[in-house]
């Protein structure tokens, strides 16, 4: 997987202001399998401390993101691997 990167705000960070703001990356990594020649047939993922992010690369940050399990995204990867 291909890794792409996007910030985030601490969310030990304050609200009131920008001045006490902490910035971390998180990685999107995109599938091995996709088209390298355009976004067409891409998927992203991120690993989280609660389990994994899923979105389409093609749509970027208007692409809705979805929160799945570590045994949901394991099952996920299963399917993808058996279907094609």
């Amino acid at each position: 997987m291909a890794e792409f990167t996007g910030w985030r705000k601490s969310s030990r960070s304050s609200n009131g202001s920008s001045a006490d703001c902490v910035e971390c990356r998180q990685s999107w990594r995109r599938s091995s399998r996709s088209n390298s020649s355009s976004n067409a047939d891409c998927v992203e993922a991120r690993h989280l401390t609660s389990g994994f992010q899923v979105r389409d690369s093609k749509l970027g940050h208007d692409s809705p993101v979805f929160d799945l399990p570590a045994g949901d995204f394991a099952a996920l990867l299963g399917t993808a691997r058996h279907s094609g």
